[in-house]
């Protein structure tokens, strides 16, 4: 659907030379002679790279619409993981690059939502926390305070993790999926 360059928010995926863009940036700038236009930062959705357009605000372009479906994450084989759409229970193979760092928290079972266009996965969101199993916590060292020191540990997935000092081996704890940071102990 065509749409001026002015409404363009982040998260908007707009057709750019033949391309798919997701906005991530915006500025509205108004020189001081002539019209206004808007600087866009936009990412490529199946190449990644990057670039910054100049539109004129009164300027259309086509923003696209994606579809987006509820998934159940199934496995994963080398670098490819495999999901089954909860509706029509169709699988759908996707590549981890797509997907990106947050698929080292994709737990069997777990349901993540896919955007996709035409067919083809464009990215997946999980949830923002897991609850995870603590295998190696290293042990407390005297004479830090509590309060502000945390010691490394390691997850079940074999991602490290900074937790407070009370925390230890085999316990489960809350971690968001974004960058795998420790949230809480799990309840």
């Amino acid at each position: 659907m065509k749409v001026t360059a002015i409404t363009l928010r982040p998260g908007n995926v707009i057709d750019h030379n033949n391309k798919l863009w997701v906005v991530t940036k915006y500025e509205i700038m108004q020189p001081g002679k002539g019209a206004s236009v808007i600087q866009v930062e936009m990412r490529d959705l199946r190449g990644g790279s990057k670039d910054n357009v100049r539109f004129r605000t009164q300027e259309t372009v086509e923003k696209i619409r994606l579809e987006d479906g509820e998934f159940q994450f199934l496995y994963s084989s080398d670098d490819i993981y495999t999901f089954m759409n909860k509706e029509n229970y169709e699988q759908m193979e996707i590549p981890g690059e797509t997907i990106g760092d947050p698929a080292r928290f994709l737990q069997e079972g777990m349901t993540v939502n896919v955007r996709s266009f035409e067919g083809k996965a464009l990215g997946v969101d999980l949830p923002a926390t897991v609850i995870m199993t603590l295998t190696q916590a290293d042990p407390v060292v005297k004479g830090q305070t509590a309060s502000s020191s945390y010691k490394p540990a390691m997850l079940e997935n074999g991602v490290r993790v900074m937790v407070p000092p009370h925390i230890e081996a085999g316990i489960k704890v809350v971690v968001k999926t974004e960058d795998g940071s420790y949230v809480e102990r799990a309840k």
